[in-house]
């Protein structure tokens, strides 16, 4: 699994990435994820054509929540925190181009969600990426404002 670009994991349930190769996603099936989220959007600069059918093929599900990199919302957010959560206790494999947007949701994520106290979080994608002001404003946003959008 470290292999695959910028591999975190967060828990038992939940992996996360930049973008994984067809033989990647092979991988992540035979570690038996059941659920791939793609966040980045599709003509990113390293997406895979067909990626949707390549996962389900897998037999894994497939969401694709497209965040715009340069102009991330609320609303995104409060999409993924639902997606996630209805997941329950499936496995789940989260990605993007480079685990920049994944990172930031996922710090919102174990903020609200998870309650996990700041210094828990696995905030090692920061070493690679600063966060411009808009994806601060993301990750500092209120949780009352998520639920709004």
């Amino acid at each position: 699994m470290e292999e695959i670009l910028n591999y975190i994991k967060i828990n038992e349930l939940i992996s996360t990435s930049g973008q994984p190769s067809p033989e990647q996603f092979e991988t992540i099936a035979q570690n038996d994820f059941e659920v791939v989220i793609n966040l980045a959007l599709h003509n990113a600069s390293n997406a895979i054509e067909n990626e949707d059918k390549i996962v389900t093929d897998l037999k894994m599900a497939y969401f694709h929540i497209p965040v715009d990199f340069e102009n991330p919302k609320p609303s995104d957010v409060k999409l993924f925190l639902n997606t996630l959560q209805a997941l329950g206790a499936n496995k789940v494999w989260v990605h993007c181009a480079l685990n920049y947007r994944v990172t930031a949701f996922m710090y919102v994520y174990h903020k609200y969600i998870l309650n996990t106290p700041f210094n828990e979080i696995n905030i090692s994608m920061f070493d690679q990426w600063s966060p411009d002001s808009k994806w601060q404003e993301i990750m500092k946003i209120d949780f009352e404002e998520i639920k709004k959008a």
